[in-house]
């Protein structure tokens, strides 16, 4: 009999670590709209069966926006990883959003489209130390756009990397994008990959890195947050 139930025991344990391995953990963030969105099915429940079916559809549909998947990071120095899985619109020079004050000089801008399907959480691009924190009200274009990087909503964060590059990572609301989460604060101490921020419904981040790195990626090209290599950056 004990050896049945240590059987069993096994088993529903290696159950659950294979569904840890299938569904991904929700970022805190997310967690009051799947509670809404709960509350929403049991009351629909009470009316009709169907509309429970379409109320637990919804609430899983939510909890799989708020995904937080766990991403190797590459740990190697002199490189600036994606900020957020979607897909590279630009590649181009551009001058560094003027609200941090870095002059006018420009930088190399790589720009990653969000869409509804994507995992909608940002990485630390660099490790490093949180510079400057700025946000900065504005429209709400469609993200895919260029112009959207100067016109729409954005935080923006600016990053000196341990090696002494400087690094820009913009989150940039869009068409349906109405909300942007920042969780890290000037003085902070950061490491590549983490998770510092969530855009909601649709969105584009920038990732500026000093001229003359060399830009891994063209546009559209997928990435992966916190894993795909954009660029090296300059030695020295």
């Amino acid at each position: 009999m004990t050896v049945e139930r240590d059987n069993n025991s096994g088993a529903v344990s290696h159950f659950l670590d294979l569904a840890k391995g299938i569904v991904p953990p929700m970022n805190p963030a997310g967690r009051p709209f799947v509670l809404g969105a709960a509350v929403g099915t049991l009351l629909l429940r009470r009316f009709s069966k169907r509309l429970g079916v379409v109320g637990a559809v919804l609430t899983a549909w939510v909890a799989w926006f708020f995904r937080e998947p766990k991403r190797t990071t590459p740990t190697r120095p002199g490189i600036a990883v994606a900020p957020a899985d979607g897909t590279v619109s630009h590649v181009v020079e551009a001058v560094p959003p003027a609200e941090l004050g870095l002059g006018a000089a420009p930088m190399t801008r790589i720009s990653v489209f969000l869409s509804v399907f994507d995992v909608h959480v940002q990485r630390v691009p660099v490790s490093g130390t949180v510079k400057q924190v700025s946000y900065r009200p504005g429209k709400f274009l469609s993200a895919d756009l260029d112009k959207a990087s100067e016109d729409n909503e954005r935080n923006t964060v600016w990053l000196r990397s341990f090696e002494g590059h400087d690094v820009v990572v913009v989150q940039i609301a869009g068409l349906v994008a109405r909300r942007i989460v920042c969780h890290v604060a000037e003085g902070d101490k950061v490491a590549v990959g983490q998770t510092y921020g969530l855009i909601r419904f649709g969105s584009r981040v920038d990732l500026y890195v000093p001229a003359g790195s060399r830009v891994l990626v063209e546009a559209g090209q997928k990435t992966i947050g916190g894993e795909t290599v954009l660029a090296e950056l300059p030695e020295g």
